[in-house]
């Protein structure tokens, strides 16, 4: 009993130090970690104050009383991060192979307590086998309490998920409700029912990998919003992302030091192409307005066609959507508008304002996309836009058709401002379909009608297929030079930096899901 006591006072010795642990370098990037040394490496060296150290389980059954591990197989507590307070939590492999319990849960849930009442992040490093099957339903009662708070911290504390090892069953849960999920290559995976279920139910062979690995979720799923080769560049990444958001609800992020001087950027003169059809990268554009190397992209291997990120612009933290050509033209599908629409919404929670690059020819046709509900996840993409309440700057690059010119942040919907580039094309869709439409009879009844179609192409796009006509009416607040861009939004969102909308009062709005 003694020699238990000397060693529970030499673990809370260390941990009151820091852990007792070894700085961890980036040598040791391909190396798994333990659940101290990453709680080690993410914060800063010795502000990591662990809570609940002495917590055991409280299960009898099955021989668990001969089992008993200080903290029960989650690390919980506080530090800082690059200066900031976070509350972190780190499952233990080592102990039941981080299978939760109640106490487990109730560790967990106690952080995320204080990080409401404080008002400062959670990140989760789940690493665990799922409910500890011995405990029977105290196990899945605390999963629901995880998941209970997740629901209430939403949209008031971000919430990040490093998945550093397996997440199956209902332990997938809280990190799908969390703000942002983070894979790490090889080492992690998330399911709900693992191979052998799916196996024994569908009769498919598929390899844990497969079925929910880090690339599986990151191109296919969209649950994984980024992956990471390893534990170290997983927590560096968890560092960069918690660089763009601010603490909470109530504040923004630190504004970082700028020195004006190269406003005015002639490379985003010669991006898009002269030809309307040729695709070209909208990384270019953003590279062209955004602070030197600032632009962080979220969910980069997921719907393509359409990019979203965060970046600085003249030292703010800003949230960028843009359609990419690069990629189905740039069109908006049932996943690139839930892609938007989620990651609008979590700007708009945390008081980042957005920035919308525009070059989209509409909807992406077809029976796969209509059938896969293509008019209700455009819905959450146009309604995430209108709802959200942050500064809102558009700018329209080249194509703008149809409905999808609405619903990518129009001044209809509440944009506080509207650039066009002047080559822009904003019509109800391009001018080759649209004569075919008006000028069908005519066309019809020339001798030439591939002639008569082309005069009739080249009327319409004079009259439509510019961005003067909606200036005019108001629609678009300037027709801007290319290079001028970063210039007009920086003054743009400097000029916003105190907008206030208030709604009405509601319980809240009913999003079409």
């Amino acid at each position: 009993m003694d020699s238990k006591i000397n060693k529970l006072n030499e673990r809370i010795q260390q941990a009151h130090l820091g852990g007792g642990q070894k700085r961890i370098d980036k040598q040791h990037a391909k190396k798994k970690l333990t659940a101290r040394e990453r709680i080690d490496y993410l914060m800063d060296e010795g502000s990591f104050e662990e809570i609940g150290i002495l917590v055991t389980h409280r299960t009898t059954d099955f021989g668990m009383d001969k089992e008993i591990y200080f903290g029960d197989g989650v690390v919980t507590g506080y530090g800082t991060v690059n200066g900031r307070l976070v509350y972190v939590y780190a499952q233990d492999f080592t102990v039941f192979g981080g299978a939760l319990s109640e106490t487990h849960a109730e560790k967990i849930c106690k952080i995320m307590d204080m990080a409401v009442k404080v008002g400062a992040p959670v990140i989760g490093l789940n690493d665990s086998g799922g409910a500890r099957i011995q405990e029977g339903v105290k196990s899945l009662g605390g999963y629901a309490d995880i998941f209970y708070r997740n629901v209430q911290a939403s949209g008031v504390i971000p919430q990040i998920s490093a998945i550093m090892g397996p997440c199956a069953g209902g332990a997938v849960y809280s990190p799908a409700m969390t703000d942002f999920t983070i894979m790490v290559e090889n080492t992690s995976y998330m399911f709900v029912t693992g191979p052998n279920v799916v196996k024994t139910v569908t009769n498919e062979e598929v390899s844990s990998e497969e079925l929910g690995g880090a690339y599986t979720h990151a191109s296919k799923s969209g649950v994984a919003h980024k992956t990471s080769a390893n534990d170290i560049e997983c927590l560096e990444d968890v560092k960069k992302l918690l660089s763009y958001i601010p603490q909470n609800n109530t504040e923004t992020t630190e504004k970082l030091e700028f020195n004006p001087g190269d406003e005015v950027r002639d490379v985003l003169s010669n991006i898009v192409p002269d030809n309307p059809n040729k695709p070209y990268d909208m990384h270019e554009v953003i590279s062209g307005i955004i602070d030197e190397d600032s632009f962080y992209e979220i969910h980069k291997e997921y719907a393509e066609n359409i990019i979203v990120g965060f970046a600085r612009l003249g030292g703010r933290s800003i949230g960028i959507i843009a359609n990419q050509p690069m990629f189905l033209a740039g069109v908006l599908g049932v996943k690139s508008s839930t892609k938007a629409a989620r990651f609008t919404r979590f700007c708009d929670c945390f008081n980042i304002p957005l920035l919308v690059l525009v070059d989209v020819p509409g909807f992406l046709p077809g029976t796969d996309q209509e059938w896969n509900g293509i008019i209700v996840h455009g819905a959450k993409l146009l309604y995430a836009l209108s709802e959200a309440t942050v500064p809102r700057v558009t700018v329209i690059t080249r194509k703008a058709y149809g409905g999808a010119y609405d619903v990518m942040n129009s001044k209809h919907i509440g944009a506080d401002f509207n650039y066009a580039w002047p080559g822009a094309e904003i019509a109800v869709m391009g001018a080759k379909g649209a004569s075919e439409i008006i000028f069908r009879r005519e066309i019809a009844a020339a001798d030439d009608p591939a002639e008569k179609l082309a005069e009739k192409e080249a009327e319409y796009a004079e009259k439509f297929a510019n961005p003067y006509r909606a200036a005019r009416r108001g629609f678009i607040d300037e027709v801007i030079l290319p290079k001028h861009t970063r210039r007009k939004l920086i003054k743009a969102f400097s000029m916003l930096e105190n907008k206030e909308v208030n709604r009405p009062k509601r319980k809240h709005g009913n999003i079409p899901l």
